[in-house]
C-alpha cells in the first residue's frame, strides 16, 4: 500500500516545505540588495553598506540553499562551506570599505541610515520567522538560519550608529558600527564553516 506516511514522503514534504521558505526569502534579500544599496551610496553610510553586502550574500547563500534542498548530507555540507566562505568575503568587503573612509572620512546622512535600517529590520524580520521552524533541520537550513539572525544585528546595530551619528555630528560611529559587523561577519564564516567541515568528517566515516 502507497501513501504518504512513509519517511520517503515526510522527506520530500519537508524538501517542499524549506524549499518555498528559501523560495521567498531569496527574493526579500534581493530586493533589499537594491534597495539598501542604493541608500548606502546615496547616504554616504559604511554601515549602511555593510547591511546591504549581507542582504547580496543571503541571496547567494538562499540561492545555494535552493541547490541543496534536495541533495545528500555531503553536498549540503559542501554547500554550507561555500556559503561561509561567502560570509567571510562580505566581512573582506566590509573591511575594505573602512580602510577607504579611515583615509577619506566623510558624515553619513543619519535620516537615511536611521530609515533603511527600519526597511530592513522589517524585511529581514519575516525572513528570520518564516526560517525559525527550519533551524534545527539539516547543516544547510541551520546555515541559513545563521545568515538570518546576523541580519537582524546588523539593522538594530546601523539604526543605533544613525542616532550616533545624529547625536556627535560625526561618522565615527558609523565606522565603529561597521566594525561590529565585520567582527559578526567573520565569527559567522567560522561557526558555518566549522560545521561544514564536521558534516563532511561525520559523512566520510
Amino acid at each position: 500500500m502507497s501513501g504518504c506516511c512513509d519517511d520517503g514522503c515526510a522527506v520530500d514534504a519537508l524538501r517542499e516545505r524549506q524549499r518555498g521558505t528559501l523560495q521567498i526569502v531569496l527574493g526579500i534579500n534581493a530586493v533589499m540588495f537594491l534597495v539598501i544599496v542604493a541608500a548606502a551610496l546615496y547616504g554616504r553610510s559604511t554601515a549602511l553598506l555593510a547591511d546591504s553586502v549581507d542582504n547580496l550574500g543571503d541571496a547567494l547563500t538562499y540561492g545555494l540553499s535552493l541547490y541543496a534542498v534536495s541533495r545528500g548530507a555531503t553536498a549540503k555540507a559542501r554547500v554550507a562551506l561555500f556559503k561561509g566562505g561567502l560570509i567571510f568575503l562580505a566581512a573582506c568587503a566590509v573591511a575594505a570599505q573602512i580602510v577607504y573612509k579611515l583615509f577619506v572620512p566623510s558624515v553619513p546622512m543619519f535620516e537615511v541610515m536611521g530609515a533603511f535600517s527600519l526597511i530592513g529590520l522589517a524585511a529581514n524580520s519575516v525572513c528570520l520567522y518564516l526560517l525559525w521552524r527550519h533551524r534545527h533541520e539539516d547543516v544547510n537550513m541551520s546555515s541559513v538560519w545563521e545568515c538570518s539572525r546576523n541580519d537582524i544585528a546588523s539593522n538594530l546595530s546601523v539604526f543605533v550608529a544613525a542616532g550616533a551619528v545624529w547625536a556627535t555630528g560625526s561618522g565615527w560611529p558609523d565606522i565603529l558600527v561597521a566594525l561590529g559587523l565585520l567582527w559578526l561577519f567573520l565569527r559567522s564564516s567560522i561557526r558555518v564553516i566549522s560545521s561544514a567541515r564536521a558534516e563532511l568528517r561525520s559523512a566520510a566515516t
